[in-house]
């Protein structure tokens, strides 16, 4: 998240949910999805949340920063700007960050993006990890160079969490393409190559992605 200055872009977004409910978003980026040093924002400087790294010292950090401005009954969701744009890779340690912003940060979504296609999706303990969401729309049709991960393709998120806990109840996903900038669904071949994609990155974190009503999937552990 971007700001006037280092307070500023680490100040959550807040969504009401209803009364006494809120849902915080808290958003950084790291320096392997191509954020340089010099966009961090300082407490002199406007710029963006940058992490350091995905060190312990950095998830302590943001212990810190959540608790500042959680209140009881918020959820909480962390988007995270980090990796490549293509490849379907997650490192351990991107996954042992993930982790801890679940057990020790307290967040009840982790929404990664960088990636121009969809990337596995891991449910941990109750809570969905999204390492790479892929592109909602994007300007890229007709550049080649990327053709085998159909950057084209992606998905509309629709998790289902219970309020009082913030586990993870359901995890919708509806396949689109993209086409003359406007998304539209995914059908026939488009929507068969993702689920047969996703059926295979999720399950290297135990998950199963099964076909659902109007075209969507399901996603559970």
């Amino acid at each position: 998240m971007a700001g006037a200055d280092l307070d500023d872009a680490q100040t959550p977004a807040i969504l009401q949910l209803g009364e006494g409910a809120r849902m915080l978003v808290f958003a950084a980026a790291t320096d392997d999805s191509g954020v340089p040093p010099e966009w961090a924002a300082t407490a002199e400087r406007a710029g963006v949340h940058r992490l350091p790294d995905l060190s312990k010292e950095t998830v302590a950090r943001l212990v810190a920063l959540v608790r500042r401005h959680r209140q009881t009954g918020d959820r909480v969701v962390f988007s995270l700007h980090w990796g490549g744009n293509w490849g379907y890779a997650v490192s351990g340690a991107q996954r042992a960050f993930a982790h801890a912003l679940i057990d020790e940060v307290g967040v009840d979504i982790v929404y990664g993006h960088s990636s121009h296609h969809p990337k596995g999706i891991e449910i941990y303990q109750e809570r969905p990890i999204l390492y790479g969401c892929g592109d909602f729309l994007n300007d890229y049709e007709g550049i080649e160079g990327h053709e085998a991960f159909r950057g084209e393709l992606g998905l509309m998120y629709f998790p289902t969490l219970g309020a009082s806990t913030g586990r993870l109840l359901a995890l919708e996903l509806v396949p689109t393409r993209i086409r003359h900038f406007r998304v539209n669904r995914a059908g026939g071949e488009d929507r068969a190559w993702l689920l047969d994609r996703l059926r295979r990155e999720c399950k290297v974190f135990g998950c199963e992605v099964e076909p659902g009503a109007k075209g969507a999937f399901v996603v559970h552990a």
